[in-house]
C-alpha cells in the first residue's frame, strides 16, 4: 500500500521583506513533511528549478510519487523512520507558494511582472519562516540538488547556528557565462511568444509555445551526450512526414513531449523569475556582504559558526551542466571556511539528471554522511 502525503499551506498574513528591499504584503508557503518530528531530527530538502513541495510518497488518487521518492522514505537515504523531512515549494514558484501567478492582495489579480525580484537568499528566508512555524529550531542537515543545492548552501551559511551540515548535489557556487546563456535563451523564447503579453496572460492562453521551447533547451542540458545518443541516436519515428520541418527523429519527439508536459504544470513567469534568481546567485559575494541587489549586500550568518561543521558535495562525471569542477570549487570554498567538506564524483551516464535517477551509490554516500554527523 502506498504511503500518502498531503501538501499544506502556511499563510503568513504580514509583510515579508525581500533582499531587494521590496515587501510582499502577505505570503503563502506550500510544504510537505514526512516522518515524525522528535525535536532534533529534522532535515530540510530543497528542490530544483521545476520541482515543488511534493518530494516523496503519494497524493491521494494519484499513481505518481513525489519527485525524490527514490531517496526519501523508510530505509532510504533520507530515512523517514529516523528523520523528520521537510520540503517546501520555493518562493516565486507556482505550486502553492507565493509567486507571479498568485493574486496581488491590492488588486485581486495575478501579480505578473509586478511581482518583485527574488533571490536564492529570499527562498532561504521563506524556508526559515516555515521552520519557525513548525517549531524547528535545529536541523540535522539541509540538502538539495541543482538549484536545490544552491538553496542548501545559502541556508547553511545564512542560518549557520541552526544547521549542523549540508549536502549539495550537482550544483555550483555561481553560474558560469555558459550557464547564464542557456537560461537567457529560455527566457527569450518565453518573452518572444506573443501570448506572453508582458506577463499579462493569466486571463487568456498562456505562452505555451515559448515555455515549451525554454523547457526543451533546458532538458538538453540535463542529459549527457552519450545517454542521448544511446537512447535516441538518429532513429526516426516517422519517415514520411508531409513537412520536412515537422519532427521526424525520436529525439525531436522526445523534446516535444517534455515541452508539452512542462507547460501543463508550470507558469511561464515563474520560469523567468526563478532562472533569474539562479543566474544572480553568487554565494561568495552573498556571505561576504558585497551582494549587488537593490538592498544592501550583507552577510547573515556568523562565519565562525560554520567552523567544524560538515558538508558533502556530490557530483556526477557526465554532468556537463554542473560539472565536477564546479563541485570542487564548492569544496575549496567551504574548507576555507573550516567546514569539513567531503567530495565525490559518481560515475554515471545520465548527465545532470543523475541526481534524480542514479540513486544507489548516491544513497550510500548520504547514509554514511548522515550517520557521521
Amino acid at each position: 500500500m502506498n504511503t500518502l502525503a498531503e501538501t499544506r499551506i502556511l499563510h503568513i498574513p504580514r509583510p515579508f521583506k525581500l533582499e531587494s528591499g521590496d515587501c510582499l504584503p502577505e505570503l503563502d508557503i506550500a510544504y510537505e513533511t514526512y516522518g515524525e518530528f522528535r525535536g532534533d531530527n529534522a532535515i530540510l530538502i530543497e528542490h530544483a528549478l521545476s520541482g515543488d513541495a511534493h518530494a516523496a510518497f503519494y497524493h491521494a488518487g494519484e499513481n505518481k510519487p513525489g519527485w525524490w521518492d527514490v531517496m526519501i522514505g523508510p530505509g532510504k537515504a533520507f530515512d523517514t523512520d529516523r528523520y523528520f523531512i521537510i520540503c517546501s515549494n520555493c518562493l516565486g514558484g507556482c505550486q502553492g507558494t507565493t509567486g507571479p501567478s498568485s493574486p496581488d492582495p491590492a488588486t485581486g489579480r495575478p501579480y505578473g511582472l509586478s511581482f518583485p525580484p527574488i533571490t536564492i537568499r529570499d527562498m532561504a528566508d521563506v524556508q526559515r519562516a516555515l521552520l519557525a512555524d513548525l517549531g524547528v529550531e535545529r536541523l540535522v542537515c539541509v540538502a538539495g540538488g541543482s538549484m536545490g543545492g544552491m538553496q542548501a548552501l545559502q541556508f547553511f551559511c545564512d542560518y549557520s547556528t541552526m544547521c549542523a551540515a549540508f549536502i549539495c548535489i550537482a550544483s555550483a557556487l555561481k553560474h558560469s557565462a555558459q550557464q547564464i546563456a542557456f537560461n537567457e535563451v529560455g527566457r527569450r523564447a518565453i518573452m518572444a511568444d506573443p501570448r506572453w503579453n508582458e506577463g499579462r496572460y493569466y486571463a487568456d492562453v498562456p505562452p505555451e509555445a515559448g515555455l515549451s521551447v525554454a523547457r526543451m533547451i533546458g532538458h538538453i542540458t540535463y542529459l549527457s551526450e552519450k545517454l542521448m545518443q544511446e537512447k535516441f541516436g538518429r532513429t526516426r519515428k516517422d519517415r514520411h512526414v508531409p513537412n520536412i520541418f515537422r519532427p521526424s527523429f525520436e529525439i525531436e519527439h522526445y523534446l516535444d513531449y517534455q515541452g508539452i508536459a512542462f507547460v501543463k504544470r508550470f507558469d511561464a513567469n515563474s520560469y523567468l523569475y526563478i532562472t533569474n534568481a539562479i543566474d544572480n546567485f553568487d554565494l561568495i559575494t552573498s556571505i561576504s556582504g558585497t551582494g549587488r541587489t537593490r538592498g544592501e549586500g550583507r552577510a547573515r550568518g556568523d562565519i565562525e559558526d560554520l567552523r567544524r561543521k560538515k558538508g558533502l558535495v556530490i557530483t556526477f562525471t557526465s554532468d556537463w551542466l554542473y560539472p565536477p569542477a564546479q563541485g570542487r570549487e564548492i569544496v575549496r570554498f567551504c574548507n576555507a571556511l573550516h567546514v569539513h567538506t567531503s567530495f565525490t564524483a559518481i560515475n554515471s551516464e545520465h548527465g545532470h539528471d543523475s541526481f534524480l535517477t542514479d540513486t544507489r551509490t548516491q544513497s550510500e554516500y548520504i547514509r554514511g554522511f548522515l550517520n557521521a554527523i
